[in-house]
């Protein structure tokens, strides 16, 4: 099914290929993104208080169509709408909750929208307050890339926060280790770090379900990158979560994007060898000493890229060396322009 909605156009769908039935209490809708990653799996869970949105998508004139197509199908009003639990403040996850807000506030109910703090705070810097940009130039700057690819990279930022309007705002906060009634579920709230950093996933442990969120994705790895004002070596962070969960007996998890996964420890794994892998060439791609920008075009092909994906490439290149410096094999040097050499 992934692979036809990637070759098909989402303005020859109709609704039937965007909605599905997972099962009694729970609907994925997958709404488009203007991205090469071209869409973002929805949930929609139906409990006595009435249904939870789970994650939102991106903000378009295309993904609110979808939703209101789907609404329709599944006979919801807004004011059915009881709550939106975000796993994540990313875009293509955050986009449409102030809509949906709006919405509601319309037809009379206040409708509540759930995150964590720390992803709440993101939201804050970079979609309401919007300085994230001039960090993001500095910090490309920094890493080496050169300025006139800096300014066509940071000019994408502009577009991506238009869909996060209009801002949502937030009712209360997602704090891991605690319970959460979603729809009819009662979930345990789990801290997700890597792909950002106060991203939550949420498990049914009656049903052995897993709302993963971005952290674990099949046949793709989420991005794990190193952003302005993220915490110390998030890859390192990531990949011990993915250890801690190894643990979780899930039987499906139900992810952000793409296929559900039914092989929950066997995907943990690949993701972890994947990592392991990267490091070591780049450790290779520091000798000599090499800046982030450097080691991004050894580690990828550039030739592929958009200034929208080269941001994400020179995040993921730069999570890769400061983990490999909290864990002593490189050493950082450099104010202006960091450059990374090995530790003999």
């Amino acid at each position: 099914m992934m692979g036809a909605l990637d070759r098909i156009p989402w303005w020859m769908m109709s609704i039937s290929d965007h909605l599905s039935r997972i099962c009694e209490d729970i609907y994925q809708l997958i709404l488009p993104l203007p991205f090469a990653l071209n869409h973002v799996n929805v949930y929609l869970l139906r409990g006595d208080e009435g249904w939870t949105v789970l994650d939102c998508g991106l903000h378009t004139a295309e993904a609110a169509a979808i939703w209101s197509e789907a609404k329709q199908a599944l006979g919801i009003q807004a004011k059915d709408l009881s709550q939106i639990i975000l796993t994540h403040a990313h875009p293509d996850h955050y986009g449409m909750a102030g809509m949906m807000q709006k919405e509601a506030e319309a037809e009379g109910r206040e409708l509540p929208v759930y995150l964590s703090v720390e992803e709440a705070a993101f939201a804050e810097l970079m979609w309401k307050r919007a300085p994230h940009a001039k960090l993001m130039y500095r910090h490309l700057l920094q890493c080496g890339m050169p300025e006139e690819t800096v300014r066509e990279v940071s000019d994408t930022e502009h577009f991506t926060r238009k869909g996060t309007f209009p801002q949502a705002n937030f009712a209360g906060f997602l704090m891991p280790g605690s319970q959460k009634r979603i729809g009819n579920r009662n979930c345990e709230v789990i801290a997700a770090p890597g792909h950002s950093e106060g991203q939550v996933i949420f498990y049914d442990e009656e049903d052995q379900l897993l709302f993963c969120g971005d952290h674990v994705l099949i046949k793709i790895t989420p991005n794990i990158g190193f952003w302005p004002k993220s915490r110390p070596d998030p890859l390192g962070r990531y990949l011990a979560s993915l250890k801690t969960l190894s643990a979780v007996k899930v039987s499906r998890a139900l992810p952000g994007h793409r296929a559900i996964i039914q092989d929950w420890r066997g995907r943990l794994a690949e993701l972890s060898a994947h990592h392991d892998a990267r490091l070591a060439k780049t450790l290779l791609a520091c000798e000599p000493p090499a800046t982030a920008y450097e080691v991004a075009a050894q580690l990828f092909d550039p030739t592929r890229f958009t200034p929208h994906e080269w941001r994400f490439a020179m995040v993921e290149a730069l999570a890769h060396l400061e983990c490999l410096r909290v864990r002593g094999r490189l050493r950082r040097r450099g104010e202006t322009v960091w450059q990374y050499e090995r530790v003999n």
